[in-house]
């Protein structure tokens, strides 16, 4: 059967509906745990070292899940490339994954103590890492003229996973438990969903041919690629420097009350979510009409460091909002063009998933650095102005990454 991306195949709504749904399922569970469960899960105002125990622990946890979703990704998609089975190459990563991150979010709710929560939390990533890895590889198998559309798809599904998680949790009030149970029927059903019903066609595949571990490593010989990594990785760690510690961030650097907090943190994400949405769209659009992906991106990427700046030097609710949207606008262009540009630029069509794989580790890294990163610079000055300034540092270093990419395939 001749691969859908050598013929220029487009896919219709149906397509696009399914490949949503399953990102907002896991970007759902990824996500809402990272802004709201897990730092509720690990405050600690009563401990004796204060709430920067709470902070310190909350970095650990994510970073040890970052560790294993680096680790997980590309391993997850080079073993589907090679997947030879009767159901497809990418839908038995895509079930696993679903139901492994699933049943972790089960354990995480009744874990008790950072090392319990560390732990599961691991599994959740693993879950996340193995289904992201194949449902990102159907953007490179079945799409050539719409990948910034998909991309634009994926990034939207990041902001509105994120909203719709916190916003039911908040405006039900519901408790960590009954959260972290939600997300979990979430990704069971719409994950499984999503891989049963999406195509997975049966493509002509070269055969295995044995390389050494540096032929392997292929991709990184790519200058582009390599460029786009290197950026990719640096927005991502300003955007991890940015949001991951926001709910500690209200509460005690904005002395916000902890329950008012969740709704102003609710608030601060529907601001966000709208300018994701808008961006991704408009981004992946505009992209894919002009294949001018690299512009798109650097100046993304400078409106980050700008929301990250605007924190720094003006830390109030307000100034707070809008530096939510302007953060949403910036990250969300560069994620969904990003992801496009990534697609363009894979150097192995037998390598889609794991190549993909290794783009994707570029994410996930920053999203481990980033909350590492942030716990130590709050604990080194007891306060967050720091965090923020080197978000906006971070991000101009992206920028400037990014901006060296020159050859679009």
């Amino acid at each position: 059967m001749t691969h859908p991306a050598q013929t220029g195949h487009r896919v219709g709504a149906p397509w696009f509906t399914l490949f949503t749904l399953a990102w907002l399922a896991l970007w759902a569970v990824q996500l809402v745990p990272v802004q709201l469960l897990l730092p509720l899960q690990l405050d600690t105002p009563d401990d004796a070292d204060g709430w920067i125990s709470g902070v310190i622990w909350s970095g650990l946890v994510l970073a040890a899940g970052g560790v294993a979703a680096i680790v997980v990704g590309p391993l997850a998609g080079a073993l589907s490339d090679r997947t030879r089975s009767r159901i497809g190459r990418r839908r038995p990563w895509a079930l696993g994954g679903s139901w492994l991150a699933a049943a972790a979010l089960v354990t995480t709710a009744f874990a008790e103590g950072p090392w319990l929560i560390g732990i599961s939390w691991i599994g959740v990533s693993i879950g996340f890492a193995t289904a992201s890895a194949a449902f990102t590889a159907l953007i490179a198998d079945q799409l050539t003229s719409q990948r910034g559309t998909a991309s634009a798809a994926v990034g939207s599904a990041q902001a509105l996973g994120l909203v719709v998680g916190v916003g039911v949790i908040a405006l039900f009030e519901l408790d960590i438990v009954a959260g972290y149970l939600l997300l979990a029927v979430l990704m069971a059903v719409l994950g499984t969903a999503a891989a049963l019903r999406l195509p997975d066609p049966a493509v002509q595949i070269p055969p295995i041919v044995k390389t050494s571990w540096a032929g392997r490593l292929v991709a990184l010989r790519d200058r582009d690629f390599t460029w786009m990594l290197a950026g990719r990785l640096f927005v991502n760690i300003g955007n991890g420097l940015g949001t991951a510690l926001l709910l500690f961030f209200l509460i005690y650097g904005l002395h916000r009350h902890p329950t008012d907090a969740e709704y102003d943190l609710l608030l601060l994400i529907l601001v966000y979510t709208v300018f994701v949405v808008v961006a991704s769209v408009a981004g992946g659009w505009v992209s894919d009409r002009t294949h001018r992906r690299t512009g798109i991106m650097v100046a993304s990427a400078l409106v980050q460091a700008v929301a990250a700046l605007l924190l720094a030097v003006a830390p109030t609710y307000e100034t707070t909002l809008v530096a939510g949207a302007l953060l949403g606008l910036g990250y969300g262009a560069f994620t969904s063009v990003g992801l496009a540009l990534a697609a363009d630029l894979l150097p192995t069509a037998a390598d889609h998933a794991r190549d993909l794989g290794i783009v994707n580790v570029s994410a996930n890294l920053g999203q481990l650095l980033g909350p590492l990163l942030g716990a130590l610079l709050v604990a080194a000055v007891g306060g967050f102005w720091l965090l923020f300034a080197a978000a906006a540092a971070f991000s101009v270093a992206g920028a400037v990454m990014t901006a060296r990419v020159r050859l679009v395939r």
